[in-house]
């Protein structure tokens, strides 16, 4: 997930994501699946009635796994709630105080980034204690199954540097294309597979969605949705209801 704060901007914050999931796991694309929030979006997963990534009325909040924790585990809540209650909050700084409350120990290890137009928050869920809640700074931010620009992670190695060089997207003239070209790109060096940003299906698993997002000091929201692999589908704007 890619992470771009400006304040004072017309758009301060951007965000983008791959999702990588088993390809057989049954999902819906984004809309208002929840009638105790009904003004939630997100994609539904449909096993665990959860989501991966969650807008509210100006709170985006997305979930990841972290290393060695892929899939549920007996005893251990869905960690595809958590996005949905962050959502649900009047402001990221609100949403994160409050999960970073509970008892981690509910959950497998998590990573969870939320964030609106004013702050933005990453909380690491280790399987015990309270969640560790770090605020995200100014700039761009990479987060994976590791830490906020982790650059032991293959991934962010790569493609943080790519991200930096590349222009951001104006959401205003609806121009995503490098943002969306980046979103897309499966090759990798030496490290393998693991350094690609699209996942092409391996052993069932792969990129089967993306996003990109912009929100706007105003209460302005927009989010572009690919449901398939980027670079085999196009993006296209959702329609948000109105708040």
């Amino acid at each position: 997930m890619i992470i771009l704060r400006r304040p004072g901007h017309a758009w301060p914050l951007l965000l983008a994501a791959n999702r990588d999931e088993k390809v057989d796991r049954p999902w819906l694309p984004p809309a208002a699946h929840w009638a105790d929030q009904p003004l939630v979006i997100g994609g539904l997963d449909t096993l665990a009635g959860g989501t991966w990534l969650a807008l509210g009325r100006g709170v985006v909040a997305a979930i990841l796994n972290r290393p060695g924790s892929l899939g549920p585990a007996a005893g251990k809540a869905s960690r595809g709630a958590l996005p949905i209650r962050a959502a649900a909050a009047r402001s990221a700084s609100e949403a994160a105080l409050a999960l970073a409350a509970l008892d981690a120990e509910a959950w497998r290890p998590f990573n969870l980034v939320i964030a609106d137009a004013r702050a933005a928050f990453f909380l690491r869920g280790t399987g015990a204690g309270r969640p560790d809640l770090i605020e995200i700074g100014t700039g761009l931010t990479m987060v994976t199954a590791h830490d906020p620009n982790d650059m032991a992670s293959p991934r962010i190695r790569r493609h943080l540097p790519r991200f930096s060089a590349a222009p951001p997207p104006d959401p205003a003239r609806g121009d995503w294309a490098a943002w969306e070209t980046l979103l897309a790109d499966a090759e990798h060096g030496e490290a393998g597979i693991a350094e690609a940003l699209r996942i092409p299906p391996l052993q069932g698993f792969g990129t089967v969605s993306a996003s990109l997002m912009a929100l706007g000091p105003a209460g302005e929201r927009c989010w572009r949705f690919c449901p398939a692999a980027p670079g085999t589908a196009p993006f296209r704007d959702l329609a948000l209801p109105g708040i």
